[in-house]
């Protein structure tokens, strides 16, 4: 025997070495016997990838009985060369052959590593083995990458892909290993194991002889807008249990924008965390609910948010999508509910992720999250979605679903609901169609939970039942309340103010119900575009003069007495002034400054809530605006819900720079009428005139269609409200 054939029958032999164990390669076919002298082994070796789901071995036996005890028999572990007692997976006979079958459901489950393929028998055995490892689609559902105990599932919609990879940090960026696999429909997925939450990745699409890396649509953590997506870890200690969101009558609403809420000029935006820092302040204002503007990432740090790159990603630059969750379980705690703004009317335009996403796209358009016509085009660029495509109407959807309930936000504010049913060629029933399909959902799963649309056109069908054929919202933005209303308190002359414009924006509402509006006379929008705060617009460079206190408050008075939602933006009650910019954080030294006006504010927004038990008809669904004198600017009108003592409620608004010492109006019950808030308290600025204002006894004499009336005294642009014990 030459030297060769002693060292090959010797590493058959004593397999322990670690010595000449042979590769198997996907999907060859081995021919092989148990050597003749004394050897009674075989080994064999496949190296299982992380993105490997499935590791597959067949052991042809060529004819021999399964039951005979030479028979050759298939041992396979992992990391270590098998033996008769120790393997992890002995071969299974399917009556054709002997198989092992490695996979996420076996016992023990696949791992990666290096798998000893091994066969024992009595000399002499012949047999074919075949090793196939095996690329499979997802056994997870949902889309984006959702973290498993030992990894990470993948999936993507790429219609037009030719193939997908994952690359990330999991696996040093290699853009071809990781093969997702297409699912027949257009989505593609794998499962990788040791992709961990904090990962790095990116899609690497090829079509066409391009490649596109592509940050993942459904990804809620991103390093920034064209950066990479990031595994997220939707795990979070909620201790929220016992929050109940606010019913619609009951809910005060405060809009924030978290990169200048609670902030310093200069440096990065402000955060949620820092926005943490101020909801006691909040708490103790009295709001109940507050309304981001969007939060979605977008390009850069500063923005307003309504040019989402990443839609489901939550903006790095507020702290992301853990930072939220501290956020809204915070505000939970101190019985604040969060309400978020979505922006589905268009995407970007800039940093945009999903334009062209698997490389298909018709002439200049935007690919498969597109519409591929003129239908695309809006205000802000031709990136509308694609609102008839059952793919994306999923993934809007979606994206309300996941902030409802993984981020236990209490209700959505959609912007520009005009532009979804909506655009410059005509109608989109497609976009209303959606708008009901989400709207439906959420009822069905979480009823309590508000949806709010933006759409300004006061069309009542946006608030109607899906099942009349409305779009299904719970309340919309009132353009008929804050228009009317904020000319009467900008107006420079008295002379102008329209008292029966005022009457009509008090008295609108939609579908009969006073809270199917949400009310306001500041807004992002209300104060900025070409617009200020409602202080600097009654007197430009002098927001703290005693006309821009009496009538902003004015107007704040009348936002909380009226049937509606109640909604102040951020900084308006402590008098903040010029226009709202993404780089300019609200002033809070002015919560010194004007530390009465913020006062008058908690004082309303508590009468608002019957916070003391005698204002409760401010929540009521009636309303007679009885009394209206458009000469001598003076208005009133009585709220109640089931009327009587602590219920009925006057509240008489003078739109007038003249003092009343005996004004005449109507009032609805006899007794003695309280005055429950004077605006011309000194308490709420040292230059008002602290005019006293008493009790009123009601007398039996008809008065403004109402069978009693009293003579009533108020100072010049201020509001009383009057209730009975």
């Amino acid at each position: 025997m030459s030297m060769i054939s002693l060292v090959i029958v010797f590493v058959l032999l004593m397999p322990e070495l670690g010595l000449g164990q042979q590769q198997i390669f996907d999907g060859q076919n081995i021919r092989g016997a148990i050597p003749r002298r004394g050897g009674q082994w075989v080994h064999y070796y496949m190296d299982v990838q992380d993105w490997q789901a499935e590791l597959d071995v067949r052991l042809d036996i060529r004819g021999a009985s399964p039951t005979n005890k030479n028979t050759p028999r298939l041992y396979v572990r992992r990391n270590a060369i098998p033996t008769l007692t120790e393997y992890d997976f002995l071969g299974v006979w399917n009556g054709t052959r002997f198989v092992v079958s490695a996979n996420e459901t076996s016992t023990p489950r696949i791992n990666s590593g290096r798998y000893y393929i091994s066969v024992s028998g009595s000399v002499g055995s012949q047999f074919i083995l075949v090793g196939r490892r095996l690329r499979l689609p997802s056994r997870f559902d949902g889309m984006g990458a959702k973290p498993y105990d030992n990894g990470t599932s993948f999936r993507v919609w790429a219609p037009f892909a030719e193939e997908v990879h994952v690359a990330g940090q999991f696996n040093d960026w290699n853009s071809i290993s990781a093969s997702l696999q297409s699912e027949g429909n257009g989505y593609w997925s794998l499962d990788h194991r040791h992709a961990e939450p904090g990962d790095e990745y990116r899609y690497v699409i090829r079509r066409s002889g391009e490649t596109h890396w592509r940050i993942d649509p459904y990804e809620e953590q991103v390093t920034n807008s064209v950066g990479n997506s990031v595994i997220f870890n939707d795990q979070f200690n909620w201790t929220d249990g016992s929050f109940q969101t606010p019913t619609w009558n009951e809910m005060v609403i405060y809009q924030m924008h978290i990169g200048t809420f609670n902030d310093a000029p200069g440096g990065r935006p402000g955060t949620f965390d820092s926005a943490i820092d101020r909801l006691d302040y909040l708490q103790q204002l009295g709001v109940n609910a507050i309304e981001l503007l969007p939060i979605n990432e977008f390009a850069g740090d500063y923005s307003w948010g309504y040019n989402p790159a990443h839609p489901f990603a939550v903006e790095e630059a507020y702290g992301g999508p853990q930072a939220l969750k501290r956020f809204v379980n915070a505000a939970h705690a101190r019985g604040i509910a969060v309400i978020g703004d979505v922006v589905h009317n268009h995407w970007g335009p800039s940093d945009l992720g999903t334009w062209r996403f698997d490389g298909w796209h018709l002439g200049d358009r935007g690919g498969i999250y597109f519409y591929q016509d003129n239908r695309a085009d809006t205000p802000w660029g031709n990136t509308r979605p694609d609102f008839g495509r059952g793919e994306v109407r999923q993934f809007i959807r979606d994206h309300a679903l996941t902030l409802l309930h993984d981020f236990h936000l209490d209700g959505l504010r959609w912007d520009s609901t005009l532009n979804i049913r909506n655009f410059s060629g005509g109608n989109l029933p497609e976009g209303w169609s959606l708008m009901q399909w989400v709207n439906d959902e959420v009822n069905q799963q979480q009823p309590w939970k508000i949806m709010i649309a933006e759409d300004l056109q006061n069309d009542e069908w946006l608030t109607r039942d899906t099942n009349n054929g409305g779009a299904g919202y719970d309340s919309q933005w009132c353009s008929v309340f804050v228009h009317p209303l904020r000319n009467a308190i900008i107006a420079p002359d008295d002379i102008g103010r329209n008292m029966f414009a005022v009457r009509d924006a008090v008295q609108n509402r939609f579908n009969g119900d006073a809270f199917r509006r949400v009310i306001y006379t500041e807004s992002h929008d209300e104060v900025a575009n070409g617009r200020s705060r409602v202080p600097e617009e009654i007197w430009p460079g002098n927001a703290g003069s005693w006309f821009s206190k009496k009538r902003s408050t004015l107007g704040a008075a009348v936002v909380m007495t009226s049937p509606g939602i109640p909604m102040i933006f951020q900084g308006q009650e402590i008098l903040e002034d010029e226009y709202f910019r993404d780089t300019d954080p609200v002033d809070w030294s002015k919560a010194t400054t004007y530390a009465g006006i913020r006062l008058m504010y908690e004082d309303l927004i508590k009468l608002r809530r019957n916070w003391f038990n005698h204002t409760r008809g401010l929540r009521g669904q009636h309303l007679n605006f009885f009394h209206v004198n458009n000469t001598d600017k003076m208005v009133a009108y009585h709220r109640w819900d089931q009327g009587g003592a602590g219920d009925d409620v006057i509240v008489i608004c003078n739109f007038r720079d003249r003092t009343w010492n005996n004004y005449r109006i109507g009032l609805p019950r006899a007794g003695v009428w309280k005055v429950r808030f004077n605006s011309d308290w000194n308490g709420y600025s040292g230059d008002f005139g602290n005019f006293f204002s008493p009790d009123v006894t009601a007398e039996n004499i008809g008065w403004d269609g109402l069978n009693f009336s009293g003579n009533i005294k108020i100072a010049p642009y201020s509001v009383l409200i009057l209730s009975q014990d």
